[in-house]
């Protein structure tokens, strides 16, 4: 095989030109990874902060998912020509990622998938969905019947979310900064979209002043401007789980848990990098599952915007733009 390979740089911190084609080595698999000959991969957000020099760990070859087939398997755990999905262990933090034409992953962040969707229809769903399954099954331990709020729900984790609450029996309300999404949402079968804004528990609280809005969980994709109303929002004994930043990265200032956190109100933090850790294994994400309901119509996840590999800078100037609704996709 060749020993080098096509990738996209981060040559230097800034807008979208500063990603540029280069020939690079091509990575070598250890005994426990795998390498991949990339077909398409989804671009995130993280992706954008890393390019502007604002994440706290990046590889200049940047990506934290991909799709595509096995090149080749040390172990042999996974026949050559498998299609794959892959995500995070390291990809586009601590190793190169799937901007390159080939990426070495460990096994423990690959799922054989069985499939009949494009190449760019299958790359709109790893990251998205691993994430927003974690999020409401293993986090928030989501049941039947609970009510929940996502806040950010127009977001691509959010549209997962929703669908994968709503398909467990949830009654979820959803919440989106721009009102002409609202039919949207509840075409998702969301049963109540709302308004995305700073002081949403007051705004509750005025809608139905005898009876206080509190929820069983809360999944707030926004962040940290709005994770003490998101605490309020949430009933003693529920869960809030904060897994996003939609509304920046600047820190909350001068918290103080005694006396603005709701007593027995649970709070937690989730990171999608864990994906595929010990604690967090894809093996218990049900992506086959999720894929054939894809597949058979159930849901709408195609990608809202598809690129070309050479033209990477424009996929993420729509990236910067926050205005796709949805899943921005690369195709080789």
């Amino acid at each position: 095989m060749p020993e080098t390979m096509n990738a996209i740089i981060i040559s230097s911190f800034g807008g979208p030109e500063v990603l540029q084609h280069q020939t690079v080595s091509k990575p070598l698999p250890a005994r426990d990874e795998v390498l991949i000959r990339v077909h398409a991969f989804g671009v995130n957000h993280a992706e954008m902060h890393m390019r502007k020099g604002e994440w706290d760990e990046y590889h200049p070859i940047s990506g934290l998912e991909c799709v595509g087939i096995v090149e080749f398997c040390p172990s042999g755990d996974l026949a050559v020509g498998t299609k794959i999905v892959a995500v995070m262990g390291g990809m586009g933090r601590t190793r190169p990622g799937g901007y390159g034409e080939f990426v070495s992953v460990p096994l423990t962040n690959v799922l054989p998938v069985e499939t009949k969707l494009s190449w760019a229809e299958l790359a709109a769903l790893p990251e998205v969905y691993c994430t927003a399954w974690t999020c409401l099954f293993t986090v928030l331990d989501l049941k039947r019947g609970e009510r929940l709020l996502i806040r950010g729900a127009t977001s691509t984790v959010g549209q997962a979310a929703l669908n994968l609450a709503v398909d467990a029996g949830a009654v979820v309300t959803a919440t989106t900064r721009r009102e002409e999404r609202f039919e949207w949402l509840k075409s998702m079968d969301a049963v109540d979209v709302v308004r995305e804004q700073d002081g949403l528990d007051e705004y509750f609280d005025s809608i139905t002043p005898a009876l206080p809005q509190e929820f069983d969980k809360v999944l707030n994709l926004i962040g940290n401007r709005v994770l003490l109303e998101s605490l309020k929002l949430t009933k003693p004994g529920g869960r809030m789980l904060q897994a996003g930043w939609l509304g920046g990265l600047a820190p909350v200032k001068l918290f103080n848990p005694m006396v603005e956190m709701k007593p027995g109100v649970h709070f937690s933090l989730f990171h999608s990098k864990v994906l595929g850790s010990r604690d967090f294994p894809l093996s218990g994400i049900p992506m086959q599952e999720i894929i054939q309901k894809i597949e058979a119509g159930k849901w709408d996840a195609k990608p809202a915007r598809v690129f070309e590999y050479s033209d990477i800078q424009n996929a993420h100037r729509a990236l910067d733009s926050h205005d796709t609704k949805g899943k921005i996709v690369v195709i080789h």
